[in-house]
């Protein structure tokens, strides 16, 4: 009887021994799977997915400041309070530099800017334009980036020469009318072999490249005009390198280029997108890189440093194709976009204290958010790049970090600029119950019947009203560092918007509308 309550006692501590072991085997396995998972790949998007109403909003908005921008003759036209302008550009030199857009919230044309907008909306066409199609976007952004294309074409006058201005500053600014009522002289500005302008030509090669692919297919015959123009534009910036901003001081005042090595690499950049001739990419990897690529260091990406965007234009040939991984200059690119990247996310090891208190990049008083918005664009590409190739994690000082990382970053720098931030204030006109009501634009702050000439409507600016017309769309320059915003149409710093800032946020937005896999290849 004892032995038997014995040997009975034995069996029930191992029937207890085995369950407990096969508990801790289940946990370990199950522990090591969820580990396992958190290390894989995330499932490739399909087409465009369900639409998130608050980015959809926001770019049918966004898209309208280009219409509200633009110059020449109108036509659809869709803005009530616009009508045709600068019918005369281009004129004194026999051609019709009518077509292209204003700067800002004056009627100036710059050259370099306006190349810079048709290259990113371009790029946002190139990686979004099937979501964009999803909310009826895809071909107000495609006329918008013809109407600025045409401009470029006319300006390339000759193989060597580029008129990279209409306007003077000085004569422009003295007036404050609307551009249906201009009647100050427009003298135009051209860079040539004698005063070249290497950054401005490569800007404007890198735009007629990158729209090349947007008409490839609608469009052949444009297509190829287009990139026609850009070799022939690249070949004249790279064979005579001289800034224009020392070739004519004059453009320092407004948009003082910081060197030219940036812009030939982002030309050339899209110059191999679009024709696949490898000199191009040589061109790229090889001096030109080590001399001009500031491999290692990230920088921010802007209307004058476009060093950001080629690492990460370049980067989707080690995602999508280039695999070979001998092309040291190709994966220093894709090591300085990885870095760029790391700067962005919050709470990454090497992340970038340029914030303000609630979470935006802040890198420069004036325009404030061009920095933040072209940030956030990028990140969303690199983060779609991983996805769609199944690159599971970015690698920043040991830390690992997901696709959804970037896009959470992304996502909260446009929430921001939607209202998400201490102001509770929309920075994008006409988006939400409270956004600017005095922008710094001289179209929208005069009403549309009232006659003015240059000197007589700067009782207009100086108007306690609201302004009578909403420049829709417009992004403003944005809050200083400790967040806060003088809604005054005399604050140029704050509530001037900018076409290249619409283009940056419409590219953005773009991304942000639902998801889906990026086109491995733009050809």
């Amino acid at each position: 009887m004892g032995e038997k309550s014995r040997s009975r006692g034995c069996f029930g501590w191992l029937i207890v021994a085995v369950v407990l072991a096969l508990v801790v085997v289940a946990v370990v396995y199950t522990v090591k799977k969820k580990t396992n998972k958190s290390d894989e790949a995330s499932p490739v998007p399909g087409p465009p997915g369900a639409v998130e109403k608050q980015y959809a909003d926001a770019l049918k908005i966004a898209m309208q400041f280009f219409d509200v921008q633009k110059s020449g003759k109108l036509e659809d036209n869709k803005i009530s309070w616009r009508g045709n302008s600068a019918l005369k550009d281009g004129s004194e030199a026999k051609l019709d530099l009518s077509k292209g857009m204003y700067d800002a919230g004056d009627h100036m044309k710059f050259g370099f800017p306006m190349a810079f907008t048709a290259t990113v909306l371009s790029w946002a066409i190139l990686e979004y334009g099937d979501q964009m199609d999803a909310v009826n976007q895809l071909e107000p952004a495609q006329d918008s980036l013809k109407w600025i294309t045409d401009y470029l074409i006319n300006a390339h006058a000759a193989d060597n020469v580029l008129y990279i201005q209409v306007g003077d500053p000085k004569t422009d600014h003295g007036c404050w009318d609307r551009p249906e009522d201009m009647t100050e002289k427009r003298p135009l500005t051209q860079v040539n072999t004698s005063s070249p302008g290497t950054d401005v030509a490569a800007e404007t090669a890198a735009a007629m490249a990158s729209a090349s692919l947007v008409f490839k297919k609608s469009d052949p015959t444009y297509s190829s005009t287009l990139l026609k123009h850009a070799e022939q534009l690249f070949t004249f910036a790279d064979k005579h390198r001289v800034s224009y901003s020392e070739s004519i001081p004059e453009v320092q005042t407004y948009y003082n280029s910081t060197g030219y090595g940036d812009e030939l690499l982002w030309a050339a950049s899209w110059l191999y997108h679009a024709t696949g001739d490898k000199s191009y990419l040589q061109y790229v990897t090889g001096e030109n890189g080590k001399s001009f690529a500031n491999w290692g260091s990230p920088t921010w990406f802007s209307w004058d440093n476009k060093l950001a965007g080629t690492q990460v234009l370049l980067s989707r040939l080690t995602f999508f194709g280039e695999k070979d991984s001998s092309n040291s200059g190709l994966q220093m690119y894709r090591k300085t976009a990885d870095a760029v990247m790391c700067g962005l996310i919050p709470d990454s090891p090497t992340a970038t204290t340029s914030r303000t208190d609630g979470g935006l990049i802040w890198v420069s008083e004036w325009n404030a958010l061009q920095h933040p918005v072209a940030s956030a664009f990028l990140a969303t590409i690199y983060s779609d790049y991983m996805l769609t190739s199944r690159t599971a994690k970015l690698s920043c000082n040991g830390e690992s970090y997901k696709p959804s990382d970037l896009r959470k970053f992304a996502k909260s720098q446009a929430d921001y600029v939607l209202g998400d931030n201490p102001l509770k204030m929309s920075f994008l006109v006409g988006y939400g119950d409270k956004y600017p009501q005095y922008v710094h634009h001289r179209g929208a702050s005069i009403p549309a019947d009232a006659t003015t000439g240059c000197k007589d409507g700067w009782k207009w600016l100086d108007s306690e009203k609201p302004n009578p017309n909403v420049a829709v769309g417009a992004l403003v320059g944005g809050p200083f560092l400790n967040e806060t915003y003088d809604d005054s149409r005399n604050n140029s710093m704050q509530g001037e918007p900018s076409t290249y800032n619409g283009a940056v946020v419409v590219g953005l937005l773009s991304s942000l509308v639902t998801t889906s896999s990026v086109v491995q290849s733009f050809t």
